[in-house]
């Protein structure tokens, strides 16, 4: 079973592929690390502050994992797991998300 990544930078997407989920996880790290920070947006009568926006999403499925990471404009990030309905995945003992993510999946 192949795992697939698709990564959303603004408009762009950009799609990828990997046979073990180990393979996957090293390249959504790797991508992780191309992440840039965002200014605030006004729009309409809203100001959206950076990290309200999020400036890379990156989702990884295939053989029952559906998981991934959102880097907000201001560089903070969040591990999630799920399809619909998105669970958060805590870092736990000072871990970062993309670390809780990679201990969540590999459990």
């Amino acid at each position: 079973m192949s795992y697939r990544l698709t990564v959303r930078r603004g408009p762009a997407i950009e799609k990828d592929k990997r046979e073990t989920l180990g393979e996957a996880i090293d390249l959504l790290e790797a991508y992780a690390e191309t992440a840039t920070r965002r200014e605030a947006v006004d729009f309409v009568s809203r100001r959206y502050e950076p990290g309200d926006l999020v400036a890379l999403r990156i989702e990884l499925k295939g053989d029952g994992v559906r998981a991934g990471l959102d880097i907000h404009g201001d560089g903070s990030a969040v591990a999630w797991t799920g399809r619909i309905g998105r669970t958060i995945i805590e870092p736990e003992h000072g871990e970062s998300p993309l670390a809780a993510l990679r201990r969540t999946l590999t459990a």
